[in-house]
């Protein structure tokens, strides 16, 4: 996940947007998801995030919508809240991508990087 400067200001600022709401910022990693993180790496974790969000999120109509992602026992669907990546009204509301039609590989990839973020962010916070 190799981001532009430009990139990573945008994030960042999307971040801090979403740090300022009470239910986003109640999302943490916990210890057992921090050392699910040491035992299968970022790496996993990233691949993990793309296979949850094409398979959940970047469908015309999700199943389920609202209700497709866990909120525990993976460190990309606690991400997915804290980023509100989670479901397709979410999307809508925090990141402006139109529901009833599928995401692009350029919003994929943006969602990825988001939630990637921060995990990175969380994990690499009391470590």
């Amino acid at each position: 996940m190799e981001l532009t400067d430009k990139q990573k200001q945008y994030i960042n600022n999307k971040l801090t947007i979403l740090s300022k709401s009470k239910f986003r910022s109640s999302f943490h990693l916990n210890k057992k998801l921090k050392e699910y993180i040491n035992k299968n790496g970022l790496e996993k974790i990233e691949q993990h995030a793309y296979d949850f969000i094409r398979k959940n999120i970047a469908v015309k109509s999700p199943k389920n919508d609202g209700k497709q992602t866990p909120m525990k026992n993976h460190p990309v669907f606690i991400a997915q809240h804290a980023c509100a990546c989670c479901c397709r009204t979410c999307l809508e509301k925090w990141h402006k991508i139109p529901k009833n039609r599928e995401l692009t590989e350029r919003e994929t990839k943006y969602l990825v990087s988001l939630i990637m973020s921060w995990i990175i962010n969380e994990y690499q916070d009391n470590i």
